[in-house]
């Protein structure tokens, strides 16, 4: 299945691999239209993944399928320059959004993933109208989407506040694990494998090793496994084993997208850590988890905040805010998105990184 889906793209969408990080150059330095083939070529090696598998998500494809569409747009209606990037952003947003079903988090997500420490506010309530319409259209066509229950919200205290330090912490290393592991594989695999159609191949075998190992529970989106972490304890080490079948599955080339999975290692986290903070609710754990690994990994911890909101309803918000801005500032300059422009650096010491791609630094 693999080895398929590399064969298509290698024919047929050669510009198209470069998935979310080709809109984010597109954004900061425009060439030419996103091949509109990137949107059923990525729907279709998705659904692929997943029907084989693959420990991929969905939110790659939804922000690709969004943009891809938005794009298309911009030649018709004689956009270009600042408006072309517009209707990029509210591409993504829309794309989000519909996936999520959550669209405030969606439009934050479109207005920070470009540049790490800014706010593109002029892409805001273009991005807002668009998330709004997508999410509207999901609903009008009844589109599920998961729900999760925290369950009860405790009183703000000491101990609270620092078992969601901890989580924003742990979630902040794991996001960087996360992250540097896929870029470091990838070109392991490239040096390794002389023939980069076989890449999928070898992937695809080890993952089905880590099966016959760990079971399926790790495969595909895992949505049955995040929804029970918030009400039981699962094995303790079930975050780092996910985190295994991710970064193996996209360092080998399936597509799909890495946020579902790292809700499921999030969640799984804070799962874990239950067992050094038995007083906070299993649930307020697994959902700051949720939340605050995709922080750290995406870079956006806005969108993450008010996605949990959105998620979890209000009550949660300092906790939530607590652990995904700490996972922010933890995770440093790594990311998911290597196509990431460094706006403002985290912490005064990485100063010198700024303005520049996450590509381009040396100990990624």
């Amino acid at each position: 299945a693999g080895v398929l889906v590399a064969w298509l793209y290698r024919h047929y969408g050669r510009r198209s691999a470069g998935g979310n990080n080709l809109i984010i150059d597109e954004l900061h330095q425009p060439t030419r239209p996103l091949p509109w083939l990137m949107a059923p070529l990525v729907v279709g090696g998705t659904l692929v993944s997943h029907i084989f598998g693959g420990s991929v998500g969905r939110e790659g494809t939804a922000v690709q399928m969004g943009a891809t569409i938005a794009d298309q747009l911009a030649y018709p209606l004689k956009l270009g320059g600042a408006d072309r990037k517009v209707l990029l952003a509210a591409g993504v947003a829309a794309g989000f959004s519909a996936l999520f079903g959550t669209p405030l988090a969606g439009t934050l997500f479109a207005v920070e993933v470009f540049l790490i420490g800014r706010v593109a506010y002029q892409y805001l309530l273009p991005s807002l109208f668009a998330a709004l319409a997508a999410d509207a259209v999901c609903r009008f066509w009844q589109a599920p989407h998961t729900h999760y229950d925290i369950g009860l919200i405790p009183e703000f205290s000491l101990y609270t506040f620092a078992a969601a330090l901890a989580v924003g912490l742990a979630s902040g290393v794991t996001a960087t694990v996360f992250s540097v592991s896929i870029q470091r594989l990838h070109r392991l695999f490239a040096r390794a494998v002389r023939k980069p159609l076989l890449i999928p191949l070898v992937g695809g075998a080890l993952v089905t090793g880590l099966y016959f190992v760990f079971g399926p529970s790790y495969l595909g989106l895992g949505l049955d496994t995040i929804v029970l972490s918030f009400h039981q304890q699962l094995f303790v080490g079930a975050f780092l084993v996910k985190l295994l079948f991710t970064v193996v599955s996209l360092a080998a080339g399936f597509k799909g997208g890495e946020v579902t999975p790292l809700f499921f290692i999030g969640a799984a986290l804070g799962n874990a850590l239950h067992l050094v903070f038995p007083e906070v609710p299993l649930g307020l754990l697994a959902g700051m988890g949720f939340v605050a690994v995709f922080a750290g990994a995406a870079n956006t911890p806005l969108a993450c905040i008010f996605m949990a909101v959105e998620l979890f309803g209000g009550e949660s918000l300092s906790f939530m805010a607590i652990a995904c801005i700490t996972s922010y500032l933890m995770s440093a300059h790594t990311g998911i998105y290597s196509s990431q422009v460094i706006g403002s650096a985290k912490t005064s010491a990485l100063s010198e990184h700024k303005g520049q791609r996450l590509a381009d630094l040396s100990y990624l």
